[in-house]
């Protein structure tokens, strides 16, 4: 049989109405379809239409944030790869993973623990508003929230979705409860992808006012 073959540019508008189409017209609210539904896009995993909690308001503190020049910090190179930074800059904003720096890399060393704390501690530093998306390392997850609860720290949202087995659960567990903005998928899923998917979306969303 004959497949036909789609223009590029409805690739994305294609994938959009099958995902809207599976969904069955089911809508989320408060804005998360347009997350949900890059989501999906990015993993062709429908499991993320249950399991992606938004804490109360979050969405409208990212976006103010993000149009007030906020500095989004993820775990990856694989992460601050996927992220279109056009429109971050534009708002005087930026993009930025330190987990390759070497001031991380032998600080980590030297005290036995991963360079995604490290990265994290480094993150104080920033005097911009701050977006931390987490999509590999739950001890940044982790570090995140003794860092805030030490006042060191006050991300305008945490996006944790690390993927695997060891403290994954527990670490999304501590960002659920700590009160932080927050936007976590539950379980074991996730992923880098995942993480600046929903970056992604949160910078459509702009795009399209």
């Amino acid at each position: 049989m004959p497949i036909d073959i789609v223009k590029p540019i409805d690739i994305e508008r294609k994938s959009f109405e099958i995902i809207s189409e599976k969904l069955g017209g089911k809508v989320f609210g408060n804005g998360k379809d347009d997350i949900i539904k890059r989501v999906i896009h990015t993993s062709a995993d429908f499991d993320y239409a249950d399991n992606l909690v938004f804490s109360e308001g979050v969405i409208e503190k990212a976006l103010s944030a993000i149009k007030n020049g906020a500095c989004i910090l993820t775990d990856t190179n694989m992460a601050f790869s996927g992220i279109n930074k056009k429109i971050i800059l534009s708002f005087g904003g930026c993009v930025k993973c330190f987990m390759s720096d070497k001031d991380v890399s032998d600080n980590a060393k030297k005290r036995g623990i991963t360079r995604a704390m490290v990265s994290m501690e480094k993150a104080c530093g920033i005097e911009k508003e701050l977006i931390i998306a987490v999509g590999n390392a739950p001890t940044a997850l982790i570090w995140i929230d003794k860092l805030v609860k030490e006042g060191r720290l006050k991300p305008s949202l945490v996006i944790g979705v690390p993927v695997g087995f060891v403290n994954v659960i527990e670490a999304k567990e501590l960002i659920l409860k700590s009160g932080i903005p927050h936007i976590v998928s539950k379980g074991n899923k996730g992923g880098s992808t995942i993480a600046a998917a929903i970056v992604n979306a949160l910078i459509y969303k702009l795009k399209k006012c």
